[in-house]
């Protein structure tokens, strides 16, 4: 299952490397603070890294999980699960992430077709960002959460699944404080 590496865009990252009189032949990589951080031995010259630091960069990248960071994207998002949930027959005037929530993941306004959303949400996993997504669209049909509400978010299949992680944030979060 791919991880997600946070405050990076895809590949585009400074390489800094850290050489080891104890470290004899591995070669090892990994993302700190947008950073790839290389641990090489150090008789390692430049030249002989070079591949393995390519080779390296490519693995992080296909580990790599790209959360819609952008309004825009997050919009380009949304009306991807418009089409797949709603068969397209959602309109809203505006979605974005907002970051005045504190005890909501997100909120749909029917009457006014607006539709806010947490911006920690850009940091979990895309099925949770999705499920909260499907739930707030859901709300431009139904503003209440009735059966046909919960009708229209179960068609999302991971439904159960984004509810129980949102629980278990909010669990952690309580007993953290």
């Amino acid at each position: 299952m791919a991880e997600e590496i946070k405050g990076t865009k895809k590949g585009d990252w400074p390489v800094e490397i850290r050489r080891s009189r104890k470290r004899r032949k591995t070669v090892n990589a990994q993302i700190k603070d947008g950073v790839l951080v290389v641990q090489a031995p150090a008789a390692m010259s430049d030249r002989d890294l070079e591949p393995i630091i390519a080779k390296l960069r490519k693995r992080l990248e296909a580990k790599l999980v790209v959360t819609p960071q952008t309004n825009a994207e997050l919009e380009k998002r949304a009306k991807q699960l418009n089409k797949k949930y709603f068969n397209g027959r959602l309109q809203w005037e505006e979605l974005k992430y907002v970051t005045n929530q504190n005890k909501r993941y997100g909120s749909c306004s029917p009457t006014q077709r607006k539709i806010r959303l947490n911006h920690r949400l850009a940091s979990m996993p895309e099925f949770v960002r999705d499920y909260v997504i499907v739930h707030e669209l859901a709300h431009l049909e139904q503003a209440n959460h009735g059966p046909k509400f919960w009708e229209l978010v179960y068609n999302y299949p991971l439904t159960e699944r984004a509810r129980g992680y949102l629980m278990a944030v909010d669990m952690e979060e309580i007993s953290g404080e």
